[in-house]
């Protein structure tokens, strides 16, 4: 049974539900900076990280499934917008978004390779995707009390293997969401020390996997080479910290870790 929207947004109004969108949200900051003169869509209950671009790009959209139910969003206007639909019928244009998030979307998915090729055709010729999703390895998979403890959780390279397929290339992938799913002051307190903490003492059990990849018109078997983007990323004059690692495996960056 899907998590209703009411149910989810509930738990991003408390205190644990607002550190672990802060974190996640600084996290794709620094590695998209800023969306200005973009479009973005959100997929799933994506509105705690969505709400942090939603500023500087030029239309943001997020996409509720239909059995999840709907949900009021203070942001609409200025371009922005909510729509219920089918997961794997999007009622979008092909190649309209420049960017997407998916939070709380591929875990409950009847058919995750269906929303996957149905986002790869909304998406615009090298649009970039992020997908947070539920280690299976983590404590948050198994915490029921919050969205990531229902439906099914992901490790990044099952998440690899999934968007090759649907023909988008894994560009970087990190883990994210160290502290316990403890809703104490404690512990939401020190939501970034927990999270510095658990990078370097335990990089693969974060509670939360953090994939980007970037739309391809073909990918060959296997995964191929690095995406440009990566290779745009690093150029930046502030460097972001998502770890990433290339698809062959190798380490792309002294600056950047490499993915356990």
């Amino acid at each position: 049974m899907r998590q209703d929207s009411v149910t989810i947004e509930r738990f991003y109004n408390g205190p644990l539900g607002a550190a672990a969108a802060g974190l996640l949200s600084r996290r794709i900051v620094d590695l998209w900076q800023n969306l200005s003169g973009l479009s973005l869509l959100g997929l799933g209950h994506a509105f705690p990280v969505v709400e942090t671009f939603a500023e500087d790009a030029k239309r943001t959209v997020v996409s509720l499934n239909e059995d999840a139910g709907t949900l009021r969003w203070d942001a609409v206007g200025r371009g922005n917008s909510v729509v219920i639909s089918p997961e794997a019928r999007l009622p979008f244009a092909d190649g309209v978004f420049d960017r997407a998030i998916l939070l709380h979307s591929l875990e409950e998915a009847e058919s995750p390779r269906a929303l996957c090729r149905e986002l790869w055709r909304v998406m615009a010729p090298e649009g970039r995707i992020v997908v947070a999703a539920a280690n299976r390895r983590g404590l948050w998979a198994r915490a029921e009390k919050t969205p990531f403890g229902h439906g099914r959780p992901w490790t990044i390279r099952q998440l690899t293997r999934l968007l090759g397929e649907s023909l988008f290339q894994v560009t970087a992938s990190t883990h994210a969401l160290y502290m316990p799913p403890i809703n104490l002051s404690i512990i939401t307190g020190g939501a970034d020390g927990w999270e510095r903490a658990g990078r370097h003492v335990m990089p693969a059990l974060g509670g939360v996997v953090l994939v980007e990849a970037v739309k391809r018109l073909y990918i060959e078997p296997g995964g191929g080479a690095v995406a440009p983007t990566l290779a745009a990323a690093k150029a930046r004059k502030t460097a972001g910290i998502m770890p990433s690692k290339r698809a062959d495996g190798t380490q792309p960056d002294a600056r950047i870790e490499p993915d356990d």
